[in-house]
């Protein structure tokens, strides 16, 4: 056998591997998707944006049992959502994390397995934005063929790395992080959705003043423009015209830092914010409100 053949062979069991793990989502009207067990009493983890409705939902396994499912949970923010079927004895697929290079499939189950050959072109994030906000992504250069949204980024030894969607970013082969689609999936289970940190007011950048910006070692913050009636950034004591500066302990140079320091685990927990008013540094505490 050629050595050709061999590779070649190595990669098809890869993706049959994989494909134990990989289910249809029955979820919309005209186009399945796809979803990956998640737990192996019935937890399939699958795109938010592929579950238009949340009645009649179904999952077919690889072995093409049909089973109704209900929703647990959904975050549009991360396009992630957490089904749970009646079974037991679900084959879990490997996770693995990849690196820049590292070939990779997008796998799908639509109707029968389909799969693409590509490599993972950059790892990044956090992508903010009004309808997104996802801490980590992998980019491939995989084609998102119909269905395949909620299926799973697989390695050459058929690990799990991520799961795909064509709803994250436009124009781009994007996949979750397994590492960050299980934080996703722990809060979906818990709580029905992902809240994230809030504080309630509009803010624009500035550059700080020359003595200020030497002193705190950063050259720009959020300058607090209008404050939230009741919410946690006006009952915290923060103005109008104040500039923020940091965050429970984190700097803050711009929105995407702002948003970084207001994750789930701040949701209802005192914290210190940092503000320049009047040309002085000065420390408040305010209670984190929660958005969805």
């Amino acid at each position: 056998m050629s050595n050709a053949q061999s590779f070649s062979d190595s990669l098809a069991a890869a993706v049959e591997k994989a494909a134990q793990s990989i289910v249809t989502v029955d979820a919309r009207d005209r186009q399945t998707a796809t979803g990956i067990i998640w737990s192996a009493d019935g937890e399939i983890l699958t795109a938010d944006h592929v579950v238009q409705r949340e009645d009649n939902l179904n999952v077919i396994l690889p072995d093409g049992s049909k089973h109704a499912a209900k929703l647990l949970g959904r975050d549009p923010s991360s396009d992630l959502a957490l089904l749970k079927i009646e079974a037991k004895g679900l084959t879990v697929p490997e996770f693995a994390d990849v690196k820049v290079g590292h070939l990779v499939f997008a796998v799908g189950r639509p109707d029968e397995v389909q799969a693409d050959l590509s490599n993972v072109i950059a790892l990044g994030g956090p992508v903010r934005g009004r309808r997104r906000r996802i801490e980590a992504f992998i980019q491939t250069g995989v084609t998102m063929y119909p269905g395949f949204s909620g299926g799973a980024l697989v390695d050459a030894s058929g690990r799990v790395a991520g799961l795909i969607s064509s709803g994250l970013v436009h124009g781009a082969s994007l996949a979750i992080p397994i590492a960050e689609a299980r934080k996703t999936a722990d809060n979906l289970r818990q709580h029905g959705s992902v809240k994230r940190g809030f504080l309630g007011l509009v803010t624009q950048p500035v550059r700080l003043a020359e003595a200020i910006a030497n002193s705190l070692k950063q050259q720009t913050g959020l300058m607090v423009t209008d404050l939230e009636a009741g919410g946690p950034a006006e009952k915290g004591g923060l103005l109008q015209g104040d500039t923020l500066v940091g965050v429970g302990g984190q700097a803050v140079t711009d929105i995407e830092a702002l948003q970084s320091s207001l994750g789930p685990e701040t949701v209802g927990q005192a914290v210190k914010v940092k503000v320049v008013r009047g040309g002085e540094v000065k420390e408040v505490s305010l209670t984190v409100g929660a958005r969805g």
